[in-house]
């Protein structure tokens, strides 16, 4: 039987617990549903010292090994992160020079190379992600790029590969991550009966957005528009003009969409276009619809439209998008 595929993960003291144990847990489960004969997955925890580390959470952890006993071939290298939060407010991710100064030497190593949540800050102080497209979580993704002007950084992703490194976007999208990599490794049956143990939503697929629309608008619950956002969502194909959401209200279209942009910081237009790409988006990926069907179920519309809105805001064509992340 071939020897197990080799997960070593680097932490630090103050990192963020998930960072670790979530693809860490992907991986063992994957190793345990492969079952008996099935090479599966060895996990490694390494630390400047070995020994105990405290997370931020205050569960300590007990490395395997210490970074320099880090020898031989590691299929894959993962670097998990840590996040501060700043005296206004702010986040700021942590950059453990210890752990870059070893990456420089380790990753070249490596089979493939990721980081967890903000792990990628430490990824690029070791310079492998120069010239490359990343993410990482959304609250230091400004701080990523302009302590790296030369990293494409994308917030929106829950991951991202460029060749043979990985990033991915905050805390549990590393176990995302983890499952896109099981699929790689072992072909997608084992990575969905992995997701299916583990109770998790197997279609979170890299270029997905780190937040729906409705998370990405906040807005206090029981208020009418929070309703109506919530109605929106599940009713794209309706007629959503400035005129019919004000009259469902019992406002006028001009109070309406004034009060609309106050409490979600965006137009009423631009809401239920973000809503109704994603609604596309969602039927690519999970339906068989022809491309007429799927815009006249998102709210879209004409297939012209459905081309038209994809190239504007992703970048790419609808049938591109469901090659992609069927």
């Amino acid at each position: 039987m071939p020897a197990p595929h080799r997960v070593v993960i680097a932490a630090f003291p103050g990192v963020e617990l998930l960072d670790v144990t979530g693809p860490a847990e992907v991986f063992s489960v994957a190793s345990r549903v492969g079952g008996a004969g099935h090479p599966g997955y060895r996990v490694e925890i390494a630390t400047a010292d070995g020994g105990a580390c405290a997370t931020s959470s205050g569960v300590r952890l007990l490395a395997d090994l210490r970074l320099d006993e880090v020898a031989g071939r590691v299929d894959t290298l993962l670097v998990s992160g840590a996040v501060t939060l700043t005296e206004c407010g702010g986040a700021e991710a942590v950059v453990e020079p210890t752990v870059a100064d070893w990456l420089r030497s380790a990753a070249p190593r490596a089979g493939r190379t990721g980081s967890v949540c903000a792990g990628a800050h430490i990824l690029a102080a070791a310079g492998l992600l120069d010239g490359r497209p990343a993410t990482t979580h959304w609250l230091t993704a400004d701080q990523l790029a302009a302590a790296h002007p030369g990293i494409e950084v994308d917030p929106d992703p829950i991951f991202i590969r460029s060749g043979n490194v990985w990033t991915c976007a905050g805390v549990t999208s590393g176990m995302d991550m983890a499952l896109a990599m099981v699929a790689e490794d072992h072909g997608q049956a084992l990575a969905l009966a992995t997701a299916r143990t583990m109770v998790m939503y197997v279609k979170r697929s890299g270029g997905q957005s780190q937040f729906s629309v409705p998370l990405s608008v906040q807005t206090p619950t029981g208020d009418p528009i929070d309703e109506l956002r919530h109605w929106i969502t599940e009713h794209p194909h309706e007629d959503l003009s400035a005129e019919a959401l004000a009259e469902r209200l019992n406002l006028s279209a001009r109070h309406f969409s004034r009060l609309f942009t106050q409490r979600t910081g965006t137009t009423p237009g631009a809401y239920v276009e973000a809503v109704r790409l994603e609604a596309a988006r969602r039927l690519l990926e999970e339906t068989d619809g022809s491309l007429p069907q799927i815009a006249e179920a998102s709210g879209l519309g004409s297939v012209k439209t459905l081309h038209r809105r994809f190239q504007r805001r992703l970048g790419t064509t609808p049938a591109e998008y469901r090659r992609r992340f069927r």
